[in-house]
């Protein structure tokens, strides 16, 4: 939840809490009017291709081994990106100043599986997926409970998990 303890077991992670906290002392030494939004993983067109789906889906394209980190069990939740700027945009419109809002989805998948998932709407075999060494640091599981959101300012995502995928690979195909 937005009450949780901010964790950073890496200097990625490290950065985003030192950004809230940085962001969080501007409202209580000078009330400046700000908002804290944090969202699980995105995906959707133009994203850059280092990042998990947008990777897997060019490299099918393309015919490259499909990389997956460790056992492939890290799992993530995932929201596309129209859902996450609509949730930023009334964040900023209606939000209080000084909150936090956590952005998500509830459509968690664990990396095997949404690979699998990517390769079967392309109707491709999983001879190419690769399994390699874990970044160091990395967590097993990223998930965000978005109930505040959703029960304050009335949010909720809404594009399907499945159509958004469809449409992502569509967008990398041409």
């Amino acid at each position: 939840t937005e009450k949780s303890e901010l964790k950073h077991n890496s200097p990625y992670s490290a950065a985003k809490t030192s950004a809230d906290s940085f962001v969080n002392s501007y409202y209580h030494t000078y009330n400046l009017p700000v908002s804290i939004t944090r969202c699980s993983n995105n995906y959707g067109p133009r994203q850059h291709t280092e990042k998990l789906i947008p990777l897997i889906i060019t490299n099918i394209i393309n015919g490259n081994p499909l990389p997956i980190y460790g056992d492939g069990l890290n799992v993530r939740d995932w929201i596309h990106v129209d859902d996450h700027c609509r949730a930023v945009w009334l964040a900023y419109e209606k939000g209080r100043n000084g909150e936090v809002y956590n952005i998500g989805s509830d459509n968690e998948w664990s990396n095997d599986k949404l690979v699998r998932k990517i390769l079967s709407i392309m109707d491709k075999s999983d001879d190419n997926i690769e399994y390699v060494a874990d970044r160091l640091g990395h967590d097993r599981r990223y998930a965000i409970d978005s109930t505040k959101i959703k029960t304050e300012l009335g949010w909720k995502p809404l594009v399907n998990f499945e159509d958004g995928l469809k449409s992502t690979i569509e967008w990398y195909k041409n």
